[in-house]
């Protein structure tokens, strides 16, 4: 595994491959992102011209003002650690490789990312973006594996490439969970004891609107204000709690039997997310 902080020499060690798998990722690396790890070496062939890229890379153009940017644990040696034997490459840039000039220029996103998170986090979506694309135009892989735990930004991602004609694809990895179900997250490390054992409490929420929406409830109003109302009942600051279409991330209709739960919620100074695919039978 080779470790390369700029974007010659990535150029260079990537030049003679035939086929890249490229994992993204902002480190303090966990379970989770050595299972989109996974994928991308399931991806591609070693052997056969083959390599797997990760990176890691604080994105400061996706946190606002009063986020955690600088507080954001990095731990490049940790996570250098964690993917030897498993990755070729580690791309692991400084925000001057990335942004030798203050970034003017970013990608114009649809509606849906002013929404859910869009509207709890106004411009995260187009620093992601901006961000991504620019990562994508350096590394030039055949695929790109994403979590399924950001749902709401692997549509973006879709939707990106595929309107600017990438020729990549995007491939989806489920979220990983602990054994009691809490999503894994690099920020769950901020819970204290007791807000960590509180923490299931959203994945049980959201379990719990499946469970209705299978069993034949369609008042979605009324499911996502009983669930919003659950959590501030038991001390959480509800964000966002939304039942949406899988294919566009509309708010779910009667015709759309693939639906997905999502919500954003906080506990103590811990911002949690998560969701829950919903599909409905014929």
């Amino acid at each position: 595994m080779q470790v390369v902080s700029t974007i010659a020499e990535l150029r260079t060690r990537l030049a003679d491959k035939r086929a890249i798998a490229f994992v993204p990722t902002m480190g303090n690396l966990h379970a989770g992102h050595l299972d989109l790890v996974r994928l991308a070496r399931e991806s591609v062939a070693r052997g056969h011209g083959g390599c797997v890229v990760a990176s890691i890379f604080v994105n400061p153009l996706q946190f606002g003002p009063n986020e955690d940017f600088d507080k954001y644990p990095r731990t490049l040696d940790a996570d250098c650690a964690r993917l030897e034997g498993s990755v070729d490459v580690v791309f692991a840039p400084s925000i001057n490789e990335m942004y030798p000039a203050q970034q003017t220029v970013f990608v114009e996103l649809p509606t849906i990312a002013n929404e859910m998170e869009g509207a709890t986090r106004p411009g995260h979506f187009r620093g992601m973006a901006t961000v991504v694309l620019k990562l994508l135009n350096i590394v030039q892989p055949q695929v790109a594996v994403f979590g399924k735990k950001d749902y709401q930004q692997l549509h973006i991602i879709r939707q990106m490439v595929a309107q600017l004609n990438l020729p990549i694809r995007i491939v989806g990895g489920e979220t990983v969970r602990a054994a009691d179900g809490l999503a894994l997250s690099s920020r769950n490390q901020y819970l204290s004891q007791a807000e960590r054992g509180e923490a299931i409490f959203l994945y049980q929420t959201l379990q719990g609107m499946r469970l209705a929406i299978l069993q034949g409830e369609r008042d979605i109003e009324r499911l996502q204000q009983q669930a919003v109302e659950a959590l501030v009942a038991r001390g959480w600051r509800a964000e966002y709690v939304a039942v949406r279409n899988q294919s566009d991330l509309q708010a779910a209709s009667q015709s759309q039997r693939d639906l997905v739960i999502l919500a954003a919620a906080s506990l103590g100074n811990t911002r949690l997310l998560d969701n829950i695919e919903v599909c409905l039978a014929d």
